[in-house]
């Protein structure tokens, strides 16, 4: 048979280790927490870079058509002319 004294101070030591707990599992999630934000901060970067990424080839994609574009009329202009230039002097 315990006394009441007994009693009371093995639901201290329980009340202190469940406490103990407590604060162990509080700073657990607080520490969690702070790397689910770092993970998440790191994932929004990389959509961030990736996001530049596709603007930026979809610009040297434009450009690249423009300068295709661009090159290939002044070589056809240039073939017409150089034709016509053989035109006339074969006539001479």
């Amino acid at each position: 048979m315990t006394g009441y004294g007994q009693d009371s101070a093995h639901q201290t030591k329980e009340q202190a280790m469940s406490t103990n707990d407590l604060e162990q599992q509080v700073q657990d999630l607080k520490t969690s927490q702070a790397v689910m934000q770092a993970e998440l901060m790191g994932a929004q970067s990389t959509q961030a870079a990736t996001e530049a990424g596709h603007a930026a080839t979809n610009a040297a994609t434009a450009a690249g058509t423009w300068s295709t574009m661009i090159a290939g009329a002044a070589g056809f202009l240039l073939g017409i002319f150089t034709a016509l230039a053989f035109v006339a002097v074969a006539r001479d």
